[in-house]
């Protein structure tokens, strides 16, 4: 019951940060407001580092490994989730997003062992990749009148974030009790981080308004958010017990959490037809994928 009370504490952080990424993109660019998050995320897990009492030297033997986590979390999909967030409402973002468990289940399949695809996994899979297929098409229809090259521009980039994001969650269960779970959240938030303010310097126009209240309060959170997921993650995907694709089962709380604090929050987005649909054959396919008769029958 700890497990799943942590793994859905996790996805309902991540699911917050849609909401709060829009209200970051009315003050600056996309690639600038996920540095400067990352780098605030990566500084304020020092003190609990500290706290922890880890074992520093031990653990930056594996600079290598932890930066490769910066380069691939951090800076390829992030990055990439950033730009599509740009382009598309938060609610399909979420939803889209949401779909990442799909992707981490065939890659699960192709490289380990213990965790192969069944007819009941890849049955999900193909729902789940109906149902995002359903909300782009429809959505991106429904907002412009007609194909919005942007609007799928921005759907391809998250779901290629998806993918990365899935290879991340495969090499940290191939490599369980590695590094601590918080110091590589730390190293892997603040170097990504950096990078992807540099990047943003030489291809974004920094529109930078006078950051308000409400700007710094949407920052820290936002940088609370991967400080304290990523951490509940790692943790739990380096327990012996667990397999990667059953625990990012989880994530399907995502999308629902995205979509409701993007409805509440955010002026210009409230409930429709295709993102309800979209909720519901996504939510569908990852309960199939986590359903097992004979274990709840014992």
């Amino acid at each position: 019951m700890r497990i799943k009370l942590l793994a859905i504490l996790a996805c309902v952080l991540w699911g917050s940060a849609f909401a709060g990424a829009k209200i970051g993109f009315e003050y600056t660019s996309p690639l600038h407001l996920s540095g400067m998050r990352f780098m605030l995320a990566g500084i304020l897990l020092v003190p609990f580092l500290i706290y922890q009492k880890v074992d520093w030297r031990k653990n930056l033997k594996e600079w290598r490994y932890m930066l490769l986590f910066g380069l691939l979390q951090t800076f390829i999909q992030y990055g990439l989730f950033f730009m599509g967030l740009n382009d598309v409402p938060g609610a399909i973002s979420a939803i889209i997003i949401g779909g990442g468990p799909l992707f981490v289940a065939i890659m699960a399949h192709l490289t380990i062992k213990d965790d192969k695809l069944t007819t009941r996994k890849s049955f999900a899979i193909t729902l789940g990749l109906i149902g995002i297929a359903f909300i782009s098409i429809s959505k991106g229809q429904a907002e412009a009148g007609s194909a919005d090259f942007k609007f799928y521009t921005g759907v391809a980039l998250l779901i290629i974030s998806n993918i990365v994001g899935a290879s991340t969650n495969i090499i940290l269960a191939k490599n369980k009790g590695r590094v601590s779970p918080v110091m590589l959240t730390a190293v892997a938030n603040f170097s990504g981080g950096l990078l992807l303010y540099i990047v943003s310097f030489f291809t974004e126009d920094w529109y930078i308004k006078d950051y308000t209240t409400e700007f710094y309060l949407a920052w820290i959170w936002l940088a609370f958010i991967p400080a304290a997921g990523f951490s509940i993650w790692y943790s739990l995907l380096q327990r012996p017990e667990i397999k990667v694709s059953e625990l990012n089962i989880w994530k399907f709380v995502i999308p629902v959490t995205g979509a409701i604090l993007s409805w509440m929050l955010l002026p210009n987005e409230s409930p429709d037809f295709y993102s309800i649909v979209g909720i519901i054959i996504i939510t569908t396919a990852l309960i199939v994928l986590q359903w097992n008769p004979r274990k709840r029958n014992r």
